[in-house]
């Protein structure tokens, strides 16, 4: 059984449920994405369809329509005449990022603050606690950080949930996982001492839950700067050497 009839396999059990289909070529998108984002597909790297569809052990239309909804969000970039790609990272695409995210997921989480009830403040506390309880795992310890990824997406998403935006949260989805690519470069990499992020999630949460709309602001604007900060030593370290 390949990967695709084994996922298809499992989407269809569960008792007295109606699990929702999985396509072959949500599949494949699925896969590719997450191997884009954890840098298993290196930047710059040709995503040859052919050599897709043997990796994923799918059939090329499925990949095509893969590659091509990943390309409408940007994580892949098309070429005319030469096919697709991993896009590339740089040092002046990550600096427009940060820069994006801190105008936009400020402006969010003043919003939310703004509309703010008993269940939104729950969700914020809760997914902090779960984000705090969860340990970073380093690729040079052999571990999969899938799990605190999702957690911290969990907490970030909580944060601006009440802003009233449906089209305001993708984008902030769509920049997170631009920066997840930069993050998981980052953790191989290691040429700086690591931070403390629950701390800056505590002063981020504690400040929101306040009702301290400033503050708040400040604190997360705060620690995506100290990310691209730091992300710029590794980048010109690396460069360098």
């Amino acid at each position: 059984m390949t990967l695709v009839d084994q996922a298809l396999a499992e989407s269809k059990t569960g008792e007295g449920s109606r699990a929702e289909k999985v396509t072959t070529a949500t599949f494949v998108y699925q896969h590719l994405r997450r191997d884009i984002l954890k840098g298993e597909l290196k930047p710059g790297q040709k995503l040859q369809i052919d050599q897709v569809a043997a990796r994923y052990s799918a059939g090329t239309n499925p990949v095509r329509e893969a590659l091509n909804r990943l390309s409408s969000e940007r994580l892949v970039d098309r070429h005319e005449q030469r096919g697709f790609s991993v896009p590339q990272l740089s040092l002046e695409s990550l600096r427009e990022l940060v820069k994006t995210r801190c105008w936009l997921e400020a402006k969010a989480l003043e919003e939310s603050i703004a509309n703010r009830t008993q269940a939104w403040e729950d969700n914020v506390i809760l997914t902090y606690h779960r984000l705090s309880r969860t340990k970073v795992r380093l690729p040079e310890d052999g571990g999969d950080n899938s799990e605190w990824e999702i957690k911290h997406r969990a907490f970030h998403n909580a944060l601006i949930a009440a802003c009233g935006s449906s089209l305001l949260i993708n984008y902030c989805n769509e920049m997170m996982d631009h920066a997840e690519r930069y993050r998981y470069i980052s953790m191989i990499i290691a040429t700086t001492p690591r931070r403390d992020s629950n701390e800056e999630h505590r002063l981020i949460m504690e400040a929101t839950i306040d009702g301290n709309v400033e503050l708040a602001k400040e604190h997360l604007v705060s620690q995506y700067q100290t990310t691209l900060r730091l992300l710029e030593e590794q980048l010109e370290i690396v460069g360098a050497a």
